[in-house]
């Protein structure tokens, strides 16, 4: 047996037990409950606190992007966004949105960093575009309604808000939003 095969034997044999601990660690895809179950469940939370871990898991999914190379490049424009180079993180997420033009969570991350920058319309955009692309995603409407909301337009505010209470109804202070927005919008009943 030569060095090099005893060297590679060695490495794999030192690279085993990571192996195993990762594939004992990790879930199998199986185990992951469907989304519309994660739904089904949040929409009976009683509580914001009962209500964050399912929250977790469903925006786990949504980030989920069936692409290794977008996944890379997601990571790659959360780091930039996290030292604070966001012209870095905007050509990132642009090219996200280019190479997966069907992945909401890529719309959604590019409306926050738009907002961010203070690019209102690009973000009210790539927010429309996420939540166009997934009508489910409570994040990406409660931030374009926040918007809606800053530029006056309180009744389409009302109305993406209401479809945020119907999803999650615990989500962060949906339902007072929901009731001063209605008071506004359509007057307190007699």
């Amino acid at each position: 047996m030569g060095a090099m095969s005893r060297l590679a034997i060695a490495i794999a044999l030192l690279l085993l037990p990571l192996a195993v601990h990762a594939a004992a660690t990790q879930k199998p895809a199986h185990a992951q409950k469907p989304v519309d179950a994660l739904f089904a469940e949040l929409a009976q939370a009683r509580s914001p606190e009962e209500a964050k871990p399912i929250e977790d898991q469903i925006e786990a999914i949504f980030q989920q992007s069936g692409s290794a190379t977008v996944d890379l490049l997601m990571t790659r424009a959360a780091a930039a966004e996290k030292t604070q180079d966001l012209d870095t993180a905007r050509k990132i997420l642009n090219d996200i949105v280019q190479i997966a033009p069907g992945y909401a969570e890529g719309w959604r991350r590019l409306g926050e960093l738009e907002a961010l920058s203070n690019d209102d319309t690009g973000a009210m955009l790539a927010l429309q575009k996420a939540v166009t692309l997934n009508p489910r995603h409570f994040a990406a409407m409660s931030e374009l309604a926040d918007m809606l909301d800053d530029y006056g337009d309180k009744k389409a505010a009302l109305g993406v808000l209401r479809k945020v209470q119907a999803l999650d109804p615990t989500y962060e202070n949906v339902d007072r939003r929901v009731r001063e927005l209605t008071k506004e919008v359509e007057g307190q009943g007699i």
